[in-house]
Formats: C-alpha cells, sequence, structure tokens
C-alpha cells in the first residue's frame, strides 16, 4: 500500500474534543502529539479555530480556540515533521482571528461549511492562503445535499484557488459505493486539486469507506485514536496505519498512546459504536439525538429510540 504522495491525519483532540467540550489536560494533548509524531503521522488536528463571541471560555476547553500561548505550552516551536492543523467552521471564525502564519505554529486551517456555505468558505481559505496557511475546505454532510447543489459547489471550488478538498460522511450513512461514486465525481470536476476524506462509523464503515477512497485517489485521510469522535467516532488510526504497512508509519507508538491516555477516557467518556448511532446513520440523520439519548437514562431502549426516530422522520 505504499503511495508517495499518501498523508494520514490525526484528529483525535479536535473531533474527540466533541465529546468533553475539549476540557483535555495538557498531558493528554501532549501525549497524542508525542505518538503521533513518533508514529511518523503527517498531520495532527489539535482543535478549532474559533472566536470568543462563539463560544465561552468557562464552557469549552482551549483547543476550541488553538491560542498560540496553549500550543506552544504543548508542542513548543513544533520543529518536527509533524504539522498541526486547526479547523475553522464558517460563522464561528472571524478572519482577523486568524494570525499570519509567522505568528503561529500552526500549518493547516481546515474551513468547514455546508454546501450553502460555500462562497463563504473559499473566501475564508483564500484568506488563509494568503496568510501562508496551507488549506483544505471539508464540504460537511454531503449526504444530504443534492445532485444540482453538488454540481455548484464543486465548480466554484474548481476555480478557486484551494488545493486540498474533503469528501464528508457527517452522519456516518454512507456506503462503499457512494463514496466511490463522489470521489469519482470530485477527481472529474476538481483537476489538479487533492482528495481527502474524513469518514464516520455510525454503520462501522469507516474504516473501508476509508479505504475505498484510498483506492479511487483521495491521499489525505482522517482518522483518530480508538476512532474517538462525536458520537459513533472515525476510522481508527491505528486500524488504518496497520492496513497500511507503510514504512513511514509506525503502529507501536500510537498503542502505546491508546493504552496510557485513550482507553482510560473512555471508561470515563462512552464514544464509539451503539445501536442509536447506528439508527441515525441508517436514516442519514445528525447524530444530535442519538447522543441526547445515550446521555439518558433510557440509552439501552433501542426500540423506543428508533420508534422516536421514525416519528421524527414523518413530521420532517
Amino acid at each position: 500500500m505504499y503511495i508517495k504522495d499518501l498523508k494520514v491525519m490525526d484528529c483525535t483532540v479536535r473531533d474527540g474534543g466533541l465529546m468533553n467540550k475539549w476540557q483535555f489536560s495538557d498531558e493528554f494533548v501532549r501525549g497524542v502529539y508525542d505518538g503521533c509524531l513518533e508514529a511518523g503521522i503527517d498531520y495532527m488536528e489539535i482543535g478549532y479555530k474559533s472566536s470568543e463571541h462563539a463560544f465561552s471560555r468557562s464552557e469549552v476547553g482551549p483547543w476550541k480556540f488553538c491560542d498560540d500561548k496553549d500550543l506552544r505550552r504543548i508542542v513548543g516551536d513544533n520543529n518536527t515533521k509533524l504539522k498541526l492543523s486547526a479547523m475553522a467552521d464558517i460563522g464561528r471564525i472571524d478572519p482577523d482571528d486568524i494570525p499570519e502564519k509567522s505568528a503561529s505554529v500552526i500549518d493547516m486551517i481546515r474551513v468547514a461549511c455546508y454546501v450553502h456555505q460555500i462562497d463563504k468558505a473559499i473566501v475564508l481559505a483564500e484568506h488563509c492562503l494568503d496568510k501562508g496557511y496551507e488549506v483544505t475546505i471539508n464540504l460537511m454532510a454531503v449526504s444530504k445535499v443534492n445532485e444540482p447543489e453538488l454540481d455548484q459547489a464543486l465548480n466554484d471550488l474548481a476555480v478557486s484557488r484551494v488545493p486540498v478538498i474533503y469528501v464528508v460522511d457527517s452522519f456516518g450513512s454512507m456506503y462503499c459505493d457512494s463514496i466511490e461514486y463522489l470521489i469519482k465525481k470530485y477527481k472529474k470536476a476538481l483537476p489538479g486539486k487533492e482528495l481527502g476524506i474524513h469518514a464516520h462509523n455510525n454503520m462501522q464503515l469507516a474504516m473501508s469507506n476509508t479505504i475505498t477512497s484510498l483506492i479511487h485517489g483521495a491521499t489525505m485521510l482522517d482518522a483518530t485514536l480508538l476512532g474517538m469522535g462525536r458520537g459513533a467516532g472515525n476510522c481508527p488510526i491505528e486500524i488504518l496505519i496497520a492496513f497500511l504497512k507503510n514504512p513511514k508509519y509506525r503502529l507501536l507508538p500510537l498503542l502505546d498512546v491508546i493504552q496510557n491516555y485513550i482507553k482510560p477516557l473512555q471508561d470515563k467518556i462512552e464514544w464509539g459504536y451503539h445501536v442509536p448511532y447506528l439508527i441515525t446513520g441508517s436514516m442519514n440523520e445528525h447524530p444530535r439525538s442519538a447522543m441526547k439519548w445515550m446521555d439518558s437514562e433510557r440509552k439501552s431502549d433501542f426500540v423506543a429510540f428508533m420508534k422516536e426516530m421514525h416519528d421524527y422522520e414523518l413530521l420532517e
């Protein structure tokens, strides 16, 4: 599976932070950073770039903001081969809150948007390019986008300066044939651009969907330690690295981080496969309702949740 231009991004702190409001200890974040560095991982997404008007520091941890003082406390100047990424959601960040690359240890800004925000995403992404960052656009919830809307978005992206575009299975609802179709569609519509995949695991297909993307041309692969992420989580990075058998990556450091940091946290914060996440994934719905159900005393009443979701679908 040696592919010269292949890059793996660990999203444990950024996506996993959705389960604990990014309130990780410095020791935890440093442990993930050290493990990714030792394992030869290409990028570590260490959190979000967000504005304080969008989120309160009394409610969310520092990795929702990724201020340089917090980053340097963990990584110093990061004079390593491991690049750092932060995600910026459209509507939750002011362009002026993103410093020049020369003043930051962040290497890449990933702009996340929905299809109706694509024009704003391109403006923000090109703003970040002008500030010296590597940039991607992650088009979220693509499973909900109709074909004409997607065609128009891809046309806009094709003429933009943004070099990397991600297929994002936000609801973990896609099968391999849908992923194959989208990667081929993006590749045809976006000549000269690099493609990435960010897969959620509601139907236990994140790994297979990631590999399907790789087979058909995606070269930036997202994953997390022990699959840690929102709800059902993501493609587990340890499985991905074991599968790739690429000599630039090492599995043992990732297992060390899982043993010492991730598994102990999973005993306190529940993520991964659960039937409510399967139900929302199979219905192509956002997992927020499943996450709410999982926090209730009825989390094991799968039948009631299924009936409630079908009632919701009928109302929609």
